[in-house]
C-alpha cells in the first residue's frame, strides 16, 4: 500500500522552530523529525511505498530520507517548481500512483489503525473516503456534512455564523484516494484546493465519497504550543493507546435523564436542554482516556410522535452545544424500537422487538466492534434501572445518577456500583476509582 504526504508548507507560524533552514514536516517531535514520526507509523501499518511532495527546502527532506532503505522504506519524491496548493500536483506524477493510496498533510501527527479505515473504504467501494473525528472546536472546524450512511453531502468550511445545528464531524485531513481522482484535477501547473475544488464537486456527483469516523488520534501541530502539547502526549502514551489495534474503556451514557434534563418524550430540539455540569463531566472523560459514547433508547419513533431525523436533529443539537463547551462525544447510538403495540398513532415499522433496545446491549455490541472496546473495564451511566441492568447485561460497570428519573422507574431489582447526584460527580467517583485501582 502506497501513502502520499504532502510535505511543501514553508511553516510560518514554525518559524521559532525551523529557523527558516528547516521545512515544517522537520520539525522536532521529542527528539525526532515530524516527517520520520509518519513514515515509521505508516510502515508499521503496513504502508511501505511512500511519495512525498516536495515544496521549500525540499532538498532537506531529500538528504535525509533517501531512498527509504534506512526506515525499511522505499520513498519516491515529487518536487514543485510552485506552490500547487492541497491537489494541483496530483496528476503530475500519476505515473507513480498505486492505484490506491493514503494521502496526508506533512503537518499532522497521528497514530491510527489504517487497516480499519482501508476496510471501510473498500466495504463502501468509496472512490474517496475523510477520515473525520469530533473535536473541542467543531464551531471554527472545517464540517464533514454525511447522510445516514455516512456518505458526504456537504462538506461546511470554518464558519462563525452557522445558524443550524450540526454533528462534530471535523475534517481529520486523512484519506483513502482512487487514483482515479487524478482525472478531476486540471492537468498542468494550476493550484487546487483538494476539499474546495475537487471533494466539493465530487458530492454533487454521483461518485462515492465517504467519511470515516474515528475516536483515534491526529492533530495538526502546526504552531509551538500544539508540538508542546503533542510531546506531553507522546510521554503519557496516550498517542499509541488511542490506536484501535488496542483495547478502548469507555463510559456510556443515557441521554435523557442523564445529559439533558427529563422533559417527556424529548423529540424536537426546544425540548432539549442540558442537565447541569454535564459539559464538567464530559470534559473530564474526554481527557481521561475514556471515549464517550451516547446509549439512548427514543420509543417516541414507534410511537409515532417522531420520525429518524427528528431525532438525529435533536442528537445535533447536543452535538453542537456540547462543542461549544469544548467537549466532544465520540459517538452516538439511538434505539427508535418499542416492542408494545397498541398506540393509535404507532409507527408499525419500528414497533418490532429488537436487540438495540436497553436493557439488551445490541448498541453496546455495535460500539465494542466499532471501537474496540474491553466492556470489562468500561461503564454506563444513566438515570433508570434499565440503564444499570444494561452495564449488568454487557459486564460492565454501572452509575445511577440522581437526576431524571433518580432510578425510580424500578423496571428492574439491580444495584449500581456507584450513585452520584449528577453526572459529573459519577464521572469523577469513576476516575477516582481508577486512580485507586478500583478501590
Amino acid at each position: 500500500m502506497q501513502a502520499v504526504i504532502m510535505a511543501g508548507g514553508k511553516g510560518t507560524r514554525l518559524s521559532s522552530l525551523t529557523g527558516g533552514k528547516i521545512p515544517k514536516p522537520m520539525v522536532d517531535v521529542d527528539g525526532m523529525p515530524l516527517l520520520e514520526r509518519q513514515i515509521l507509523t505508516l510502515k508499521r501499518e503496513g504502508v511501505n511505498n511512500i511519495l512525498i511532495v516536495l515544496g521549500h527546502l525540499g532538498n532537506v527532506i531529500k538528504d535525509y530520507f533517501g531512498d527509504g532503505g534506512k526506515l525499511g522504506v522505499r520513498i519516491d519524491y515529487y518536487q514543485e517548481t510552485q506552490p500547487l496548493g492541497t491537489a494541483g500536483s496530483l496528476p503530475l506524477f500519476v505515473e507513480k500512483l498505486e492505484d490506491r493510496f493514503f494521502y496526508l498533510f506533512g503537518d499532522v501527527l497521528f497514530d491510527l489503525n489504517l487497516q480499519k479505515l482501508l476496510n471501510f473504504h473498500q466495504s463502501k467501494n468509496a472512490f474517496i473516503t475523510m477520515m473525520v473525528h469530533p473535536n473541542t472546536h467543531p464551531f471554527d472546524s472545517d464540517l464533514v456534512i454525511t447522510d445516514d450512511n455516512d456518505r458526504v453531502i456537504d462538506l461546511d468550511p470554518k464558519n462563525p455564523d452557522r445558524n443550524y445545528y450540526y454533528n462534530n464531524k471535523v475534517n481529520a485531513g486523512m484519506y483513502v484516494m482512487e487514483k482515479g481522482i487524478c482525472d478531476y484535477i486540471k492537468a498542468g501547473q494550476i493550484k487546487q484546493d483538494l476539499e474546495k475544488d475537487i471533494v466539493l464537486p465530487l458530492t454533487k456527483t454521483n461518485k462515492p465519497i465517504f467519511a470515516y469516523s474515528s475516536s483515534e488520534y491526529l492533530k495538526d501541530i502546526g504552531t509551538p504550543e500544539r508540538i508542546k502539547a503533542a510531546v506531553e502526549e507522546l510521554k503519557t502514551g496516550k498517542l499509541r493507546q488511542k490506536n484501535l489495534n488496542n483495547p478502548q474503556k469507555a463510559i456510556f451514557l443515557d441521554r435523557d435523564g442523564t445529559i439533558n434534563k427529563s422533559n417527556g418524550y424529548v423529540y424536537r430540539p426546544d425540548l432539549f436542554e442540558l442537565e447541569e455540569h454535564v459539559i464538567e463531566a464530559i470534559k473530564k472523560i474526554n481527557a481521561s482516556g475514556y471515549l464517550a459514547i451516547v446509549v439512548t433508547n427514543q420509543p417516541s419513533v414507534a410511537r409515532g410522535l417522531a420520525s429518524i431525523d427528528d431525532i438525529n436533529l435533536v442528537n445535533k443539537k447536543m452535538e453542537t452545544l456540547l462543542g461549544q463547551g469544548g467537549v466532544y462525544l465520540d459517538a452516538i447510538y439511538f434505539c427508535p424500537h418499542h416492542p408494545e403495540s397498541g398506540f393509535e398513532e404507532e409507527n408499525k415499522a419500528y414497533k418490532i422487538p429488537c436487540s438495540c433496545r436497553k436493557p439488551d446491549v445490541g448498541m453496546i455490541q455495535k460500539a465494542k466492534d466499532k471501537f474496540n472496546i474491553d466492556l470489562a473495564s468500561s461503564w454506563i451511566i444513566g438515570d433508570t434501572t434499565t440503564d444499570i441492568q444494561t452495564g449488568i447485561n454487557a459486564g460492565m460497570h454501572a452509575a445511577l445518577v440522581m437526576t431524571g428519573e433518580k432510578g425510580e422507574d424500578k423496571q428492574f431489582d439491580c444495584v449500581p456500583d456507584i450513585i452520584a447526584p449528577n453526572l459529573d460527580k459519577a464521572v469523577e467517583l469513576i476516575l477516582c476509582k481508577d486512580d485507586n485501582h478500583g478501590l
